[in-house]
């Protein structure tokens, strides 16, 4: 006899299971330490910036803008699996128990979301608003119940496979979020802001009747469910090995300009090799792009000084780090072992690739310190970047590479 109960259980078990085993080698030493002193150097620089804070900043404002974008994004975490089109798909009318625990679960992780982001606007708010913090369990109230709604808002729109659907349904809970937030924050009278509410509950009725003869998109459902589960493979990935993966290759052909400056020969094969895996393969040339973006926002916006040198070695860290699995993308394929090649080469090949990644992103990131207008700050954090790309790859990774080939 089927028990959904049960099945969810097991569902919930082993993607939990799933997680806590990737979670421990991504929060390892090295990680937490860095998490550790960006989070405090962060919220050292954040609260500097609160006092230069004039008492007619739009605090309102910024917080409906960007705690509207935590209540619209709303993804159910459902544990389906690609079989399950085949074995559950007559058991759907069984299931509302099932996916309504998965409802359940997806709220008490974007709740935690919620609160942090409440959590860290707070002080901002109120700077602004005379040192009030009593409103903040109140505030926390409201955004939870408004985000029970949205997420049962997109449990009936997943019952649509019309694209244009899910994106009229993104832009216009987003529109009335963002403005029941700015209402909120901003001290409106509180029948305005439940009129608001009621627009969200008049689009939950609405959406539940439309979709009330229709069946689940199980394709749909099945497939946002790989693609999370892919993209945390990929940032586990990053610090182990994760047999599941399955590596995406992108063309690029406009980067194409920088392969033609590595020559054919011998000697230069893992050099084609590692650049073209950067360039193309898994998420590495991503992971460099976001961190440098990042790390460029995170010098100009909050951070000064000797502060700045630091955030540019910060994040030239954290991109070396991560770009660390490159060595080994290609362990467990046979023909790359059959290279003619001399082991040294292929070492040579990375560190000068990696090298190149990071004297390149040290030039960015400088750059940020420059457009403050600070030359003697960004010619340190050249330098200083520079010098740490050298040591970094010359020095600091060979036991990695050496203990990784023993592997």
């Amino acid at each position: 006899m089927f028990d959904e109960k049960r099945l969810w259980k097991e569902r919930f078990g082993r993607t939990s299971k799933e997680l806590s085993r990737y979670l421990r080698y991504i929060f390892n030493g090295h990680i937490v330490i860095v998490m550790v002193f960006l989070l405090g150097t962060a919220a050292y620089y954040y609260q500097e910036w609160l006092k230069t804070l004039p008492e007619q900043f739009p605090a309102a404002a910024v917080m409906a803008v960007i705690l509207a974008i935590l209540l619209t994004y709303s993804p159910i975490y459902t544990f389906l699996s690609e079989a399950d089109r085949v074995f559950l798909l007559p058991l759907e009318d069984r299931l509302s128990g099932y996916f309504g625990r998965s409802i359940f679960v997806s709220f008490l992780v974007h709740a935690y979301l919620l609160i942090m982001g409440l959590g860290i606007f707070m002080p901002m708010y109120a700077r602004v608003n005379e040192g009030d913090y009593k409103a903040f369990l109140p505030y926390l109230v409201i955004l939870l119940a408004v985000k029970a709604i949205n997420l049962l808002i997109r449990w009936k729109i997943q019952y649509y496979v019309e694209t244009t659907v899910h994106l009229f349904d993104t832009l216009v809970r987003y529109a009335i979020n963002g403005v029941l937030l700015y209402m909120l924050f901003s001290g409106a009278s509180l029948i305005f802001i439940l009129a608001v509410g009621v627009l969200l509950i008049i689009l939950f009725i609405y959406f539940s009747t439309k979709s009330k003869d229709k069946g689940l998109k199980w394709e749909f459902l099945i497939d946002q469910e790989e693609r999370r589960m892919t993209s945390f493979y990929r940032l586990a990935n990053m610090f182990t090995d994760v047999p599941k993966l399955r590596d995406q290759v992108k063309r690029r052909k406009w980067l194409d300009w920088l392969l033609a400056s590595i020559p054919f020969k011998q000697d230069e094969t893992f050099k084609n090799l590692f650049a073209r895996t950067f360039l193309r393969s898994g998420d590495y040339f991503g992971l460099f792009i976001r961190l440098t973006i990042i790390g460029g926002a995170a010098i100009y916006l909050i951070s000064f000084g000797l502060g700045q040198v630091l955030m540019v070695l910060l994040f030239m860290y954290l991109t070396g780090f991560q770009l660390l699995p490159l060595w080994n993308h290609y362990q467990h394929k046979l023909w790359v072992s059959l290279y003619p090649v001399q082991e040294r080469f292929k070492e040579k090949s990375f560190k000068q690739l990696l090298s190149a990644i990071l004297y390149f992103q040290a030039f960015l990131l400088s750059l940020a310190v420059l457009a403050k207008g600070d030359w003697m700050a960004f010619l340190v954090s050249l330098a200083a970047g520079i010098v740490f790309a050298y040591v970094y790859t010359h020095m600091y990774i060979q036991t990695r590479l050496r203990s990784a080939d023993k592997k």
